[in-house]
């Protein structure tokens, strides 16, 4: 399922934010809801927050608003996934700032997507060992994409090859987007798994029932450092110290040349009730004060392969754009 389409002039998304309970379907021709939706959650994804504010500008165009006003509303959404500005940025190098012209590239983004989604999940799903658990973190599905998934894609199409006989998720805290909506669309699948508290993971690595870890990312600089989601570095070190393989799967819009390392991304803090509440049930005292950083860095050393629609990456990584 897609978590983003276009139809009859409108922009649909899936509220993740309500998954895996209820399954609600926005609709809106307001680039500034889509804004909102991005910043909220209620759009996540690397991928599918760029191929929602493509749609978003393709929106304000229709809806004639201030063009330079919409791009910097959006980019000031989510400062990590470089997809987001990729994107926009794509959009705005048309020659013509004109509706047809807009949508076009839009669809053609989120078809390029599906096409990536695809390639990866043939290439990556060769790496997965025949009789696998496959142990994954946070969501890079069908929900982060255009509807067929990265990392998850690669396990989607190594559990069709009989590769895989289980799947490890990580419950992902706080917002427990692996056992919300990675669980979701397994079980949607018909993929057997289980679910773990994310400081079950080194342990079930230590009992030899993890053969290998896949990951989407939210941004690769060029020397191979990965942001994800946060608690991605830590199943890195984990993975290396029991020597299994750690692979990262994402299209090329992940990559940001510019930037020499992941000490160069920019990573998002977001709001401490995240960590002190659960939908609306406070979980520490009322005085508690969190640090909730949405993501890390996974240094290129701890991964074993990247894997994106291009082929194959391993270390050394590329240091110049594909």
């Amino acid at each position: 399922m897609k978590p983003v389409w276009w139809e009859d002039n409108y922009l649909y998304f899936i509220d993740q934010r309500c998954l895996p309970l209820d399954l609600v379907i926005e609709k809106t021709r307001d680039y500034r809801v889509v804004a909102k939706a991005i910043k909220e959650l209620a759009i996540r994804g690397a991928p599918a927050i760029g191929i929602a504010a493509a749609y978003a500008l393709v929106l304000a165009i229709l809806n004639g608003d201030d063009l330079d006003e919409a791009v910097k509303v959006l980019k000031g959404t989510r400062p990590t996934a470089v997809n987001l500005f990729w994107a926009i940025n794509r959009m705005l190098s048309l020659p013509e700032k004109v509706f047809e012209l807009f949508l076009e590239e839009a669809k053609n983004i989120e078809r390029e997507d599906e096409e990536m989604n695809l390639d990866i999940a043939t290439l990556g799903s060769s790496l997965i060992p025949f009789n696998s658990a496959v142990l994954t973190h946070c969501n890079a599905g069908g929900l982060a994409t255009s509807g067929y998934g990265t990392a998850l894609g690669i396990i989607k199409k190594a559990w069709e090859e009989g590769r895989v006989v289980e799947v490890i998720v990580d419950e992902t805290r706080p917002l427990l987007q692996g056992s919300r909506l990675t669980a979701w669309e397994l079980q949607e699948a018909g993929i057997p798994y289980k679910v773990i508290t994310d400081n079950t993971a080194g342990f079930m690595m230590e009992l030899s029932r993890v053969s290998a870890v896949v990951v989407g990312a939210d941004r690769i600089s060029s020397n191979g450092d990965v942001a994800n989601k946060i608690g991605t570095c830590s199943l890195a070190v984990l993975a290396d110290k029991f020597d299994i393989p750690f692979i990262v799967a994402a299209p090329t819009s992940s990559f940001d040349w510019k930037i020499r390392s992941g000490k160069e991304i920019p990573i998002e803090q977001r709001d401490e009730e995240e960590v002190l509440s659960f939908r609306d049930i406070r979980v520490a005292p009322l005085d508690a004060k969190a640090i909730n950083f949405a993501f890390d860095v996974t240094p290129a050393e701890l991964i074993t392969a990247i894997v994106c629609e291009a082929g194959i990456l391993r270390p050394p990584f590329i240091t110049a754009g594909l």
